[in-house]
């Protein structure tokens, strides 16, 4: 038994969105590059150490940008899967959600560079955090809406 699958007329707003996420990727990577140059950690250390960010508020600020970043790459792939797959059965909810996640993500990767350092990304996890769970459990029931009928 095969499964044709048709997408919906709205998920145009679902490729949108993914396509505005992988954007965000890229203003990451502009925080990040920019504060390790300005923090003067060369390449291939990943972070500053606990001892130089202690003294450098560049340094620190550079972890913060990479960690920023670092934590993005981790939550990219199960969003993007998840806001794929829930929107074949919910695209404009899916597309809402994900929008949601792409605003919190960017207020998350703001207020972690900011003045504020680690606490100002709170807001942005929260946005981002609670979307994603929304878009991970209608996955779960768009998924089911495609099983076949026994």
């Amino acid at each position: 038994m095969s499964l044709t699958l048709e997408l919906p007329a709205e998920y145009g707003y679902t490729i949108t969105v993914a396509a505005s996420s992988l954007l965000l990727h890229i203003y990451h990577a502009i925080l990040a590059v920019g504060a390790r140059r300005r923090s003067g950690i060369p390449y291939p250390n990943p972070y500053a150490t606990a001892e130089q960010a202690e003294k450098d508020p560049k340094a620190m600020a550079f972890n913060c940008a990479q960690r920023a970043h670092a934590n993005y790459t981790e939550n990219i792939t199960p969003f993007l899967g998840s806001l794929l797959i829930s929107s074949l059965a919910f695209p404009r909810a899916g597309a809402a959600l994900g929008a949601i996640w792409v605003v919190g993500r960017t207020w998350y990767a703001v207020g972690y560079t900011g003045r504020k350092g680690p606490p100002g990304r709170r807001p942005g996890f929260y946005l981002s955090f609670l979307s994603g769970m929304a878009l991970s459990a209608m996955s779960v029931f768009a998924s089911v809406k495609f099983l076949p009928q026994f």
